[in-house]
């Protein structure tokens, strides 16, 4: 059964004011350190509670969210593809977190076999920055198990991939993050 609570979600493009932040918060910043990454819209995404968003200030200079954290499965992660997620023009943010939540969810289970933690960060409540619906964390034991056993079989590239297009808008989504969490308090 999933678990939800309600917390803020800061996308960053500096790292090291993102654990800086992370600290702050007594989160968790998912980091994304690669050089490649230095190309992506964000570096790092912050997750914490708050209730004074003033002293977010300038470190969640790419975005800032109220999400809600279902966490689907369980368990530890030293690695996580971190996937945001624009709906589908075609669907309401409703609507598409629907079927994020009711139908991807446990295909994601079945066809990500590798896959040692599974977390949905909804945002329920955009506060600046880019349109983003929602942030994917899979998580995995290496970032060889991410990179090359993120499917449990051949056909589940697939049928995964089409069930992406009912509720996703592939071309407006960011592109993944491959992060490291740095867990700063009593997150995930």
């Amino acid at each position: 059964m999933a678990s939800y609570t309600l917390e803020i979600a800061a996308a960053a493009s500096r790292v090291e004011a993102a654990v800086s932040l992370g600290r702050q918060l007594r989160g968790v910043a998912y980091v994304d350190a690669r050089d490649g990454a230095k190309k992506l819209p964000f570096r790092a995404l912050v997750t914490g509670v708050t209730d004074n968003l003033m002293q977010l200030g300038e470190d969640a200079d790419v975005g800032l969210y109220v999400i809600c954290r279902r966490i689907i499965k369980p368990g530890a992660a030293n690695v996580y593809g971190l996937f945001p997620l624009v709906h589908h023009p075609q669907k309401s943010h409703e609507q598409a977190d629907a079927h994020w939540r009711d139908v991807h969810a446990p295909l994601a289970l079945e066809h990500h076999a590798h896959m040692t933690h599974y977390v949905q960060l909804s945002v329920v409540q955009h506060i600046r920055g880019p349109e983003i619906d929602g942030f994917a964390l899979c998580g995995f034991n290496s970032e060889d198990d991410l990179r090359n056993r993120f499917f449990t079989r051949e056909e589940s590239v697939q049928i995964i991939a089409d069930d992406i297009e009912n509720f996703a808008n592939t071309k407006a989504s960011p592109r993944r993050l491959i992060a490291q969490p740095t867990q700063f308090g009593n997150g995930d």
